[in-house]
Order: structure tokens, then sequence, then C-alpha cells
């Protein structure tokens, strides 16, 4: 291992850190459950030196994934959903999902009128480095206003339940929260959850619509990409 790398310095090998992180993200496991499974394989780690490395190392992992994935598809699903109340303040979480079901991005605020929504639009502008085709939204006026002026050529649609495919996918998101008893702050919540819809992506196949010799070629080369994303 040279010395650029992200790993030097740690006492255990990549591979083990690396499966640590995908288990967390992956599953819906809590830091000691991990500490339960490396432990039967007989490697022993405290649940701390585990948060230690989801939170040193999975934004890392998620950025490269992000930039293997490129562009997704050009129809954006967006929500906002009231995740937690953290030291008396409501947080939303503002989800945008494409027609395929993957995660384009996610924003954790406290607020949900059109300042958000505009800073919303904004960071998923930066991320796609292109505007949509349509974009489709349930019936919060704070949507229309930001799209007059970040998004104005882009189709708008707001009927009724258009946008069920972007509240389907808070419930991987409400499966975590209440595993973790609840997210400890924005932050926290901004970086698991920009991990978690990376890793969610990636490993996220279809298998109920694959026959299992495709579903099979498809999860490997999800594992193939994980490790080369994690350099192991």
């Amino acid at each position: 291992m040279n010395n650029k790398s992200p790993y030097r310095g740690y006492r255990f090998p990549p591979e083990i850190i690396s499966y640590a992180v995908w288990l967390y993200h992956r599953f819906t496991l809590n830091l000691r459950d991990i500490e339960d499974l490396l432990a039967e394989r007989g490697v022993t780690v405290s649940y701390e030196t585990i948060r230690h490395w989801c939170t040193k190392f999975g934004l890392q992992y998620a950025r490269t994934l992000r930039r293997r994935q490129g562009q997704l598809g050009d129809t954006w699903y967006m929500d906002e959903a009231l995740i937690v109340t953290i030291r008396g303040r409501r947080q939303y979480l503002w989800r945008a999902v494409d027609q395929d079901g993957d995660v384009i991005d996610i924003l954790v605020q406290n607020r949900k009128d059109s300042h958000a929504a505009k800073r919303f639009f904004r960071k998923l502008l930066k991320g796609q480095g292109r505007s949509p085709r349509v974009m489709v939204t349930d019936k919060l006026r704070s949507y229309a206003v930001a799209k007059r002026e970040v998004m104005l050529s882009v189709v708008h649609r707001q009927d009724r339940y258009a946008n069920n495919r972007a509240e389907v996918s808070h419930q991987h998101t409400r499966q975590h929260e209440r595993q973790m008893r609840r997210f400890k702050s924005p932050g926290q919540a901004q970086r698991f959850l920009t991990v978690h819809s990376q890793v969610h992506n990636l490993f996220r196949v279809g298998r109920h619509l694959l026959r299992a010799a495709n579903y099979r070629m498809l999860r490997a080369r999800s594992f193939w990409t994980w490790r080369q994303a994690t350099c192991v």
C-alpha cells in the first residue's frame, strides 16, 4: 500500500474497513450488530471504531460512486419529508429520484419554503450538470416558485399521486432512522443519507424483475464497482 492510500496508519486492512461500512449502509443494522458480525469472523473491533470508519470513509466512498454513476435519468421526481425534530427544530429531507428509482440527490434542511426549494434545485443542477426534461412534485407551492427562478424551461407536473415514486423512496430511510433511534443532528443525517443513497443505488438491481442468472451477474458487477470505489 503506497503512502497516498487513505488507509495508511490503520491497523485493520481495507477489506475489513470497507466491509464494515458496506454492512452499515447496505442493511438495517446498528453498529453493535456489525461488531458482533465481525467478531463471529474473528475480527475484534469496537462499535466506536466502526462508527469512526463510517464517518471517515463513508463520504469518500459516496463521492467515488457518484462520479462513477454519472448522469441519471431526465425525469426527476421530488419530495420533501419531515425526518426528525432536533433541538426543537423540524428537519426536512428533500429527495429527488429519477424514472428508474435511483436517488439523484438529497438535502436536509429546516425549512420547506421557496428558499429551501431553490437551494435544493441548485444542488441538483450542480450535481447532474444539466436540467431535467420533466420534474414531478407534489402541490407544495414552493416548487412552482423555485422553478420559475431556477428551472423555468422544465416541464412541471403536479398531478395527484404523480410523485409517488419519490415518496416510496423514503421508506428505506425510515427503516434506518428507526434502527438508529433517530438522527442526532442535521449534519449526521446529511452525512449518513448521502452515503446511504449511493450504496442503495449501486445494489438496487431489481431482483424481482430479473432471471436468477441476470440478477447474479448484476450483483457481481455491483460488488466489483464497490471494490474499485473502496480501493480493495
